[in-house]
This record gives structure tokens, C-alpha cells and sequence, in this order.
């Protein structure tokens, strides 16, 4: 009866601050106010994985909390109550979803299936832990191998993490991104022309001032999360050396080039990796003078099963 009270005690307190934590902690309170004007948000779609290799980021410590700090659960709980797994992974399921969709009524967080995924992990983790080692009679030797048994689980939770969170990507021409108004690049018949002494015969694009104040090319890019686009650009040798070329994601400035630093860039390997990266509903390519872009193409980086 004694060590059954010394767990509770323990397990109470250990619950109050989780729930501390979950409403309270990390500033919630000041930060109510966003949450009601962004108004209720249940997420319900994972969208990241649930714990990658340490790079001992904000980020990172933040996703090892929440799979860490609920394996006591699965330690506590079983050591109260005779209970197999799926009664108690249901509980917790039943309890978890309760307090996150509290959570985000109160205005205190948001409901997201991602918290719910890494506190499943961490409650798992610890019952696993409890079976390998919290027996009638404990020992030293299987506290070890309790400790062993969890941290080769959350290495095994980094191994899986790491492969579902592998992207690939392959280099496709720009023109693919459907254009909403602009003008459009030159596809056939491209001409040739030369840049520091080297002929240059354009392959599948060739963006360029035509006579104009400036050119303006603008691709819808929305859904396109990390995105990075590739691009060669300089003047030709027989034209005045003057010119521009400007990308803009939105409102947001990503690339600039003037003619003052294309001598320095025609050293340069070829060609330029210009990252967007964030999710932007639309890319405007501005070009002014004699500045020319070929072959210019992207690269949208996805998931492997994507």
C-alpha cells in the first residue's frame, strides 16, 4: 500500500505539471490573443515527422519533449493497474485527443495530430519499458535494460523519422509552372549568343528583355512548399552592358542581379541556385537592359512516396 501511494503521489504530480506545460507553459496565456483571432484550428493531417537525428535546435528539443516526456505514463500507469496494451494505448489516445481539443477550445494551443503521434510514441516507449524491466521483483540489472530498451526505441522512432522524411527531387523547365500573365520565354528557335567568349545556345528556355522599359514573366507557384529554381543569366558581349534581373515570391524579394556584379558571377559555376523554400502563391521574374536568362528550371523537393 505504501509503494502504491508513493506512485500516485508521484504520478499526480508528474501529471500536474505536463498539464502545466500544456496550458500554461510557453507563454500561453500572452499569447491567447493570436489564438483567437486565427480562430479554431484542428490540424489533422501530419505534417512532419516525429523525431529526426539530433541537431540540437529549439525545434528539435521541442519534438524529443513530446515524445519523452509522456514515457513515465507508460510506466506509471501499468505499475498502478494491472492493464494489457490496448487498453491502455486506448485510454490514452481517448485522454490525449481531450486534452488537445480543450486545448485549442480554451485558445490556448491548437489541436494537432502531430503533438498526438509523438505523446502516442512516448507512452508506447514507456510501457515497452515497463514490460522489459518493472517486474515484482526489481533489480538493478533490469532497470538497465528498461533504460537500454527505451533509448534503442527513440533511436529506432530518429531511423524511421529520417526515412520518411527523405525528399527527392528532379530539375524540370520552368515553363511546366503554369504562367498566370507576363510575358511568356522563348521555347523554339531560340538564338544563339556569346558571354565571355563562350557560345551559348539555350535548350528549353530563354527569358529576355525585348525592347521594353522591362519584361515581367509571373508563375503561379502555390502548393510548391521547397522550391528551388536554377537559372544561368548574363549579357551577351556584343550588347551595352546594362541591365537587371529581379525574382520576387510574392511580396518578398529573393534574388537581385545588376550588371556591377555579372562579371564577377560569369566565374561562377553555373548555374545559380535561387531557394524559395517557404510556401508563395505566385514568382514574378522581372528582367530590364540586355540581361538574359536561359535554361532556367526547378526543382520541387518532395517526400520519396510523394
Amino acid at each position: 500500500m505504501k509503494k502504491r501511494n508513493f506512485i500516485m503521489t508521484i504520478t499526480t504530480v508528474y501529471t500536474a505539471l505536463i498539464l502545466y506545460f500544456m496550458f500554461f507553459g510557453f507563454n500561453r496565456l500572452e499569447g491567447r490573443g493570436d489564438y483567437i483571432e486565427a480562430g479554431y484550428e484542428f490540424l489533422f493531417v501530419p505534417t512532419s515527422v516525429p523525431l529526426t537525428f539530433p541537431d540540437w535546435s529549439f525545434s528539435w528539443l521541442y519534438d524529443f519533449g513530446n515524445i519523452a516526456a509522456f514515457i513515465p505514463f507508460g510506466i506509471l500507469v501499468p505499475l498502478l493497474m494491472q492493464i494489457n496494451y490496448k487498453k491502455f494505448i486506448g485510454g490514452f489516445l481517448l485522454v490525449i485527443f481531450g486534452l488537445e481539443t480543450l486545448q485549442t477550445l480554451l485558445y490556448l494551443g491548437t489541436f494537432d495530430i502531430d503533438d498526438v503521434i509523438s505523446n502516442t510514441l512516448g507512452a508506447t516507449i514507456g510501457y515497452v519499458a515497463y514490460k522489459v524491466g518493472f517486474t515484482s521483483n526489481l533489480t538493478v540489472k533490469k532497470l538497465i535494460a528498461s533504460s537500454l530498451s527505451a533509448i534503442i526505441l527513440i533511436i529506432c522512432v530518429m531511423l524511421v523519422s529520417e526515412i520518411l522524411e527523405k525528399r527527392v527531387s528532379s530539375i524540370q523547365p520552368l515553363q511546366t509552372i503554369d504562367e498566370v500573365t507576363g510575358a511568356k520565354p522563348q521555347t523554339n528557335q531560340m538564338p544563339a549568343f556569346i558571354i565571355g567568349d563562350e557560345k551559348i545556345q539555350p535548350q528549353s528556355n530563354l527569358y529576355m528583355n525585348e525592347g521594353n522599359a522591362s519584361q515581367t514573366y509571373i508563375y503561379t507557384i502555390e502548393g510548391k512548399e521547397e522550391l528551388i529554381l536554377y537559372l544561368n543569366l548574363g549579357i551577351p558581349d556584343d550588347e551595352e552592358f546594362q541591365g537587371e534581373v529581379t525574382i520576387v515570391a510574392d511580396e518578398d524579394k529573393k534574388f537581385e542581379m545588376a550588371e556591377d556584379y555579372l562579371k564577377e558571377f560569369l566565374t561562377m559555376p553555373m548555374p545559380l541556385e535561387v531557394p524559395l523554400f517557404f510556401e508563395y502563391e505566385k514568382m514574378t521574374i522581372t528582367i530590364t537592359g540586355n540581361v538574359k536568362l536561359w535554361d532556367v528550371g526547378f526543382t520541387e523537393l518532395k517526400h520519396w512516396w510523394e
